[in-house]
Parts: structure tokens; sequence; C-alpha cells
């Protein structure tokens, strides 16, 4: 079962770009105010290990009951879809052919002869350029 799960890239489609964040995408200093370099370096080192450590002990506790969780929703989702959404879309598809014939033959038996008319009696209106 492990053998499908590609563990070096683990968003291959690209999901969750917006949530790619390192340290210069949320501490930056302009010109004429830097801080000292082992300050900034400190900052680099506490903000990088605690959003790593913080973000693995998050995974680790809520990792699997979430899993779960989206496992049964996305299991919902497409059983609603199957044997409900997909039935009913295709009946509704269904009885739309039968009213779009009805539809067409109705327009075709009372709009067509009256447009066809009309047409007719425009057809010999000539627009000159004065």
């Amino acid at each position: 079962m492990s053998q499908n799960v590609d563990l070096v890239n683990r968003d291959a489609n690209g999901l969750n770009d917006h949530v790619k964040v390192a340290f210069d995408d949320v501490i930056a200093e302009p010109d004429g105010a830097h801080s000292l370099p082992c300050v900034w370096a400190g900052a680099w080192l506490i903000f990088t290990c605690t959003k790593g450590c913080c973000y693995n002990v998050m995974s680790i506790i809520c990792g699997f009951p979430l899993a779960l969780l989206w496992g049964c929703q996305f299991a919902y989702i497409t059983f609603y879809h199957v044997w409900c959404i997909g039935p009913c879309m295709r009946s509704f598809m269904i009885d739309c052919g039968c009213y779009r014939k009805y539809f067409f033959t109705c327009v075709q038996c009372c709009l067509g002869p009256i447009c066809e008319t009309f047409g007719l009696c425009f057809s010999n209106i000539v627009v000159r350029n004065v």
C-alpha cells in the first residue's frame, strides 16, 4: 500500500502552494534598519525550528484523526455523487431531451409561420443612402 505514496514530492498537484512560508516570506528588514547578524541568524534558526517542530507535533496529534475524517468525507461525497447525483442528473437530462423536442415543435408550429410571414413582408424593403 505504501508503494504508491510519494514521500519526496508530497504536493505533486500544487494544492498548497499558498502556504509555502519561509522566514524570508514573513520577516524582512529594510535597508537602514538591520539588526546584528547574530540576531538575524538566531531569529532565522528559531523561526525555522519552531515552525518545523510545531508542524510535526500537530501532524502527529491530528494527522491520523483528520485523515480518517477526510477519508470518510470524500467517501461520502463519492458515494453521493455515484448513487444519487449521477442518476438524478441522467434522469434530468433524459427529461430535458423530451421537453426540448416538445418546445422546438411548439416554436416551429406557432412562431415559425409568423416569422416566415414577417420575413416575406420585409424582404422587399430597400434602404437607399441619400
